[in-house]
């Protein structure tokens, strides 16, 4: 039987999401039981959070999830065929040495009419910022960072293998809505959700192929609580005078962090001092849990550690 590859000793980035929640990982590491048997991340994106509990040994089993199925089919494939995604995205990469520009604007066009999950790894590596943006009929319409190339192949390889030494085995990846997460959840489990933002003034979040019925979502967190579910989540925040999102409401008896982020580094090279706030709020059933651990919880939390690589 051949021998398993080592786990990574520092935390891999295959899909190179903005907004990756990497930097604030040690924070919401912090807010989960020891106890967990099942982490849910239904909203998963980068999947900082899941590859960090699964490094810190948070968590017995995950589950991933999104209802972007390409994206879900990176991570079937990190899971189950990661030499096989490895090797599709060296292909895609190494073809646009001609004309970098047409050949990303080539694969584009044909990611939103197939949705091919490695022709969708290769635009998050190669489009502007690593800014993910869909539109509002779920077609990827960002465009590349025509400065580079993307990520090469071979230290693709290595990352893409790397989260497959650490969850095969004990992850899945399903297609589905954060809802199915919610509802799946036994009370030793616990749920992170990142949703995408309302936006600013109200706007629809790009990030995501689908935005957010907020009501909906409200109504969703109460009947988790009256199950009694364990789950964390990243909401509302702010950056100097713009708001993103509104806050949960109270009848949800949640406890609520504010996370101290820092500046952004568009902020940095634009000149200005403007602080990034997230919001982490955790569920009642949580917060009983974690005291009963000996946790204490803080209303205001700042981030210290560098982010994982």
């Amino acid at each position: 039987m051949p021998r398993r590859p080592p786990r990574p000793v520092t935390a891999p980035q295959p899909i190179p999401y903005q907004g990756s929640k990497r930097r604030l990982a040690p924070i919401i590491l912090r807010h989960l039981p020891g106890d967990a048997a099942t982490l849910y991340e239904p909203f998963v994106g980068s999947g900082a959070v899941t590859i960090a509990a699964a490094m810190a040994g948070r968590a017995r089993a995950f589950v991933v999830g999104d209802t972007l199925a390409p994206l879900v089919g990176i991570w079937d494939a990190m899971l189950h065929r990661s030499a096989l995604l490895a090797d599709r995205y060296e292909a895609i990469w190494e073809a646009q040495h001609v004309d970098p520009r047409a050949h990303f604007d080539a694969v584009r066009a044909s990611f939103n009419r197939e949705r091919d999950p490695a022709q969708l790894l290769y635009l998050v590596a190669r489009c502007v910022k690593n800014a993910v943006r869909f539109n509002a009929d779920g077609d990827f319409n960002q465009s590349p960072d025509n400065r580079r190339l993307g990520v090469k192949p071979a230290a693709l390889r290595r990352r893409v293998d790397a989260v497959h030494a650490l969850l095969a085995g004990r992850a899945r990846a399903v297609c589905a809505d954060y809802g199915d997460s919610l509802r799946a959840a036994a009370r030793d489990d616990v749920v992170y959700l990142d949703p995408p933002y309302l936006g600013v003034s109200g706007g629809r979040d790009g990030r995501y192929h689908q935005g957010l019925d907020y009501p909906r979502f409200v109504a969703d967190l109460a009947a988790a609580n009256a199950r009694g579910v364990s789950y964390l989540v990243s909401f509302d925040g702010r950056s100097g005078a713009k708001t993103y999102g509104p806050d949960l409401p109270e009848s949800l008896a949640l406890h609520k962090s504010e996370i101290h982020v820092g500046r952004s580094s568009q902020a940095t090279l634009n000149g200005r001092t403007d602080e990034t706030v997230e919001s982490l709020y955790l569920s009642p059933a949580l917060v009983a849990r974690l005291r009963a651990d000996g946790v204490a919880l803080r209303d205001r939390e700042r981030v210290r550690s560098r982010p994982l690589e």
